[in-house]
């Protein structure tokens, strides 16, 4: 059943035949809005890589006057609740009046020793922020979110990888009434809108902030003055049992963004997975390549802690910018059932800090959010995309 609201609606249907599913989705969505939808996006769930772009094909041809963008997925979010891996569409629509909308499709291209991506629409001085879905299988993400700044300036970049139940080859993208087996597309949002972005990374600290005095590559060698590992091992003994167990199911570590702040608490930090260690070197390989001077400190993440985080920063987003009105959602396919016990767990946090808005998403394969003021790719995050109806800047939390 659709969220009612004025501007802003989503919709999700369940069921193997995906073009009458995606039918019901996008009925759904645009009965919830008062007038026509300016931007509509959805996300598939299909076994068959050719249903699921036939699915798509008719969900674009259903909003002939709107700017449609979508993937495929292994998992949706809408009406409240996530399917996983299961035949589903979710749809969002949204009316958006002046705002400036323009979608994009990105390709690589080799040149001489190096890929150059092309495709990406000329910057607007009033541009607020860009979603972008990619296939994580062709389109080299990390690379691109990591030098965006170039092309984009500090324009803020949300979204999620795409999947398909069938891997390799299953993606599929939609953009505007075309079809994409490969690449990225996405759309700009510019002029009189109103945005924010949310990314909860839902890690904990644990031992204390600590400068990287030694590295190499993405081995930390030292830290503190020390060997990283003997440091490491120091932390883990001060632990209790149930966090040597998140330990030993996955360290985390975090960056901190801000290098001048007095204290760096739960959420300064950009979170990157621990990778393993080298005994012979007492080292810990990360998965970043750190500089020396950075500081850092290790994480561990649970379901636990993860519900705070995104309550914590949900909560925090609403007594800053007021009244939210809809928004997307980009949640790690490692949450949901995974993480929580329920695909329902993201969906309902957004419901009940953000109230009976218009929420759709997917379930992504790495998340795309601004943490600190940079763009970044993420794993085991709920990016979120949200419209506000006070006038405020785009932000990352």
């Amino acid at each position: 059943m659709a969220v009612m609201t004025s501007r802003f609606a989503d919709g999700l249907a369940v069921g193997t035949n995906l073009v009458d599913t995606a039918e019901a989705a996008i009925r759904q969505a645009l009965a919830g809005l008062s007038g026509p939808p300016d931007l509509v996006c959805f996300f598939i769930c299909g076994d068959d890589p050719d249903d699921v772009g036939r699915a798509g094909q008719r969900a674009m041809a259903m909003v002939p006057g709107a700017h449609v963008i979508g993937c495929s997925a292994t998992g949706v979010i809408g009406a409240g609740q996530g399917v996983e891996l299961q035949p589903a569409v979710s749809a969002w629509a949204a009316s958006l009046g002046d705002t400036k909308i323009t979608t994009f499709a990105l390709e690589t291209l080799r040149a001489d020793d190096r890929f150059v991506v092309v495709g990406l629409p000329e910057r607007g001085s009033d541009d607020q922020v860009a979603i972008l879905l990619a296939d994580p299988y062709s389109f080299p993400t990390d690379a691109f979110i990591e030098h965006s700044s170039e092309a984009l300036g500090s324009l803020p970049i949300i979204g999620g990888l795409a999947n398909g139940l069938q891997g390799r080859g299953s993606v599929r993208l939609f953009a505007d009434g075309e079809v994409h087996e490969e690449g990225a597309i996405g759309v700009v949002l510019g002029g009189p809108v109103s945005i924010g972005t949310v990314v909860s990374q839902g890690c904990r600290p644990i031992g204390p902030s600590m400068v990287v005095t030694r590295a190499e590559d993405n081995l930390l060698l030292e830290l503190a003055g020390q060997p990283a590992l003997a440091r490491l091992e120091d932390i883990v003994s001060a632990l209790d049992e149930d966090d040597r167990e998140l330990v030993a199911s996955g360290l985390q570590i975090g960056v901190a963004m801000d290098e001048y702040a007095e204290r760096h608490e739960r959420g300064d930090f950009l979170i990157r997975g621990v990778l393993g260690i080298d005994p012979e070197r007492e080292a810990v390989a990360i998965g970043d390549v750190l500089e020396v001077g950075r500081t850092v400190r290790f994480q561990v993440r649970d379901a636990e802690t993860a519900d705070e985080d995104l309550y914590e920063l949900l909560d925090a987003h609403v007594e800053r910018t007021g009244r939210v009105d809809g928004a997307l959602l980009f949640s790690c396919n490692g949450r949901g059932s995974a993480m929580f016990g329920s695909a329902d767990h993201d969906a309902l946090a957004v419901r009940d800090t953000l109230g009976p808005i218009g929420v759709a998403g997917f379930f992504a394969a790495g998340e795309v959010g601004p943490v600190g003021g940079h763009n970044h790719v993420h794993g085991f995050t709920a990016s979120i995309l949200v419209f506000s109806s006070q006038a405020a800047p785009a932000a990352g939390a």
